[in-house]
């Protein structure tokens, strides 16, 4: 099922400018060419770059959206195991997928994404796991623009790491709000700039000069490391998310950063 948005008029702003190599062509075919290059160390450098922070920053985010969640359909308090359908978009190598299905082991889990070569990964690391997993987590390729789902078919709809590389980013978020449930939470997991002064000049240090380096010599794009602090640097942040959320038609926003504002998660019904 296409989008009934017509983003036809849509004038680019923020990180929907930045490119991770040139004007030439879509943001979105140059994201997919991205991440196709450099999904064979894209796990590794997660951690490097985090130092492992990663990991928690999607616990902290993924429970407090499955709490969300079970408040908004009256459940008792706790992890609830009975969600029927979850969606990941820009699943990646389908990190936090795989997470959900730990959390939720009796939910069905969907993982789009644009680049084979990340859903290669991620389809590695199933075919590792038990075979009741394969069962229930499902991987494809599919625009977050176009998702070609059925209106409100999703409990819950996560996104990590991955709204500052929407072509669009108005129209992937009212993409998500076709699909959700009208009961149904939205997580957003995404990298931002710490605002104190000292934590802010660190900050900019390590992501532009260290973080492209080491990015270099570790996947062999040149460029794609690069990309990654300008389009932070460039993307919507905090109150300037929520509101774009709200402006897509989402309600009760409420988002929180972490470890001096490295990260921050939003979430929204």
């Amino acid at each position: 099922m296409k989008s009934s948005f017509d983003d036809k008029r849509h004038t680019p702003e923020g990180a929907e400018r930045i490119n991770p190599y040139d004007c030439n062509r879509d943001k979105g075919e140059q994201v997919e060419e991205m991440f196709d290059s450099i999904a064979p160390a894209y796990d590794f450098m997660n951690t490097a770059m985090t130092f492992g922070l990663h990991r928690r920053w999607r616990d902290k985010a993924l429970k407090a959206a499955v709490e969300l969640l079970n408040q908004s359909v009256n459940t008792s308090s706790g992890l609830r195991d009975d969600v029927s359908e979850i969606l990941d978009v820009a699943t990646g190598t389908g990190d936090v997928a795989f997470r959900l299905h730990e959390m939720l082991p009796k939910a069905k889990i969907t993982g789009i994404d644009l680049s084979a070569g990340m859903l290669d990964v991620a389809r590695k690391k199933l075919d590792a796991m038990p075979p009741a997993a394969a069962d229930l987590i499902a991987f494809g390729k599919a625009d977050c623009l176009k998702l070609p789902f059925r209106n409100s078919g999703f409990d819950l709809i996560t996104v990590a790491y991955g709204v500052r590389n929407f072509e669009n980013l108005l129209l992937g978020l009212k993409e998500m709000r076709r699909v959700l449930k009208k009961d149904g939470v939205l997580c957003v997991i995404e990298l931002s700039c710490p605002e104190g002064k000292l934590t802010g000049l660190g900050y900019r240090i390590y992501s532009r000069h260290l973080i492209p380096m080491v990015g270099r010599m570790v996947s062999g794009d040149s460029r794609a490391y690069t990309y990654l602090p300008e389009s932070i640097a460039a993307a919507p942040q905090r109150e300037a998310m929520a509101k774009i959320m709200r402006e897509a038609g989402f309600s009760d926003i409420k988002w929180k950063s972490l470890t001096f504002g490295a990260v921050t998660y939003y979430l929204a019904k």
